[in-house]
């Protein structure tokens, strides 16, 4: 688990689209404090990166008026803050289903998605789960996987950045719970909301794709805290203290496949690569360590997520300091300190995970840890670059093993009167 994250969010850093009345107009919040979290949600900035004024807090009653775009240069889900929950869902195109079925499904699921991100029903067959409710920063994302493309006759579309990835000394990978043809992403910061995206999702499916699988996660809901801060991971880290931010100089080069200049097709400019892993925490076993011997296996205080070195949570790590007898502060196999881009030839990705809890094995283990999605212009310069250093030595592995894992080419957003992905299936 690099140590890249995005700190907790607010909201959707996307303006609101519309009028406050066109945003809720399925689901009306019944009280004058939801009214006014529709203007906070509708603040610009880079809400999920930026820090908050001391204090600040979301009121619990704003959050369902919270809403982000789905039409725009790129797709939603990439760089909005963490969501309270989240599903993840990968789909294979039926026997018989080709470029013509693909491209009416990706239709059918932009306009669902467009509807529902907008606070809006189901254009047919609405569940009405979530009728009560507003947009609830909603937001959900389409990606394709590698086999995709042979399915479609799409072969000569196929981006060499897709190429399967390697295999690491961390991996216990089930097959059945993999890759697949199709990927989509759903997060809210209510439950119904990204359960109700999900029901509607697969309906849209019908006999064009079916489920290979499912994973539900979660994070920290929006104002349970006295200030927005980095998340926690279940191991009770701060995780992702160095996450790349849309404010710096080459967020964009790092995370998005550029319009010209790259050795991607054109459809997927705009678009970003997405690598998903279910990343199984050892917990038992973490959670007999001391805090201090944790700390040394991540390289920073479990506190404040400040490194070991010193400082707060932001300070540099001084990665050549040493203690009175002359070792490192910071161990040489410390998470936090091999992960680091400087480490790794600049190498950085977009990490936008969710937590999971599957319940208990018969021991009473649970089946608990980290929904990984990390975004990246190139996989290969980004994920698999910091995995296979971390596959030579990091102190973290001995508490985590991965158990799916998942590699999808995420098209960059659609136009208004457009659907995601029609470039690549109309192109």
């Amino acid at each position: 688990m690099p140590d890249q994250s995005i700190p907790e969010a607010r909201g959707p850093e996307t303006p609101v689209e519309g009028s406050a009345s066109q945003g809720l107009s399925r689901r009306k919040l019944l009280s004058t404090a939801g009214a006014t979290g529709l203007v906070l949600g509708a603040a610009g900035g880079a809400v999920g990166y930026a820090a908050a004024p001391s204090g600040a807090t979301t009121p619990l009653s704003s959050v369902g008026a919270d809403r982000a775009m789905f039409h725009g240069k790129h797709q939603p889900g990439i760089t909005e803050g963490l969501q309270a929950r989240g599903h993840l869902v990968a789909f294979d195109l039926t026997a018989g289903a080709g470029r013509k079925e693909a491209a009416a499904l990706l239709r059918r699921w932009s306009e669902t998605a467009r509807r529902l991100m907008a606070g809006e029903a189901a254009a047919h067959d609405d569940t009405d789960v979530a009728q009560d409710a507003g947009p609830s920063s909603l937001t959900v994302t389409f990606g394709f996987g590698h086999s995709f493309f042979a399915r479609t006759g799409l072969e000569k579309q196929r981006p060499v950045s897709l190429d399967p990835l390697p295999d690491f000394s961390s991996d216990h990978l089930d097959k059945a719970r993999s890759n697949g043809d199709l990927w989509v992403q759903i997060g809210a910061n209510d439950a119904l909301v990204a359960f109700h995206a999900l029901r509607a999702i697969q309906k849209d499916a019908g006999g064009a794709a079916r489920i290979r699988w499912q994973m539900n996660g979660f994070n920290r809901s929006p104002g349970a805290t006295s200030h927005p801060m980095t998340a926690r991971n279940l191991m009770g880290q701060m995780d992702g203290t160095r996450n790349p931010k849309p404010t710096e100089a080459d967020f964009d080069k790092r995370i998005f496949v550029p319009a010209s200049g790259s050795n991607d097709p054109t459809w997927m400019a705009g678009g970003s690569y997405a690598v998903v892993r279910r990343i199984r925490m050892l917990l038992d076993d973490w959670e007999k360590l001391s805090v201090k011997a944790q700390e040394q296996v991540i390289g920073r205080r479990k506190s404040d997520g400040a490194p070991l070195s010193g400082g707060t949570e932001t300070t540099e790590m001084d990665l050549e300091k040493t203690d009175a007898r002359g070792d490192l502060v910071v161990p040489i196999n410390a998470h936090a300190r091999i992960t680091r881009p400087d480490q790794n030839g600049g190498a950085a990705m977009l990490r936008r995970p969710f937590s999971y809890h599957d319940g208990f094995d018969a021991d009473g283990v649970p089946d608990a840890g980290l929904l990984f999605v990390c975004w990246q212009a190139d996989p290969l310069r980004g994920f698999v670059t910091v995995q296979r250093k971390l596959d030579r030595g990091d102190a973290l592995s001995k508490f985590i093993r991965h158990e799916s894992s998942g590699l999808f080419a995420v098209p960059g957003g659609a136009a208004r009167g457009e659907y995601v992905g029609q470039r690549l299936l109309e192109g």
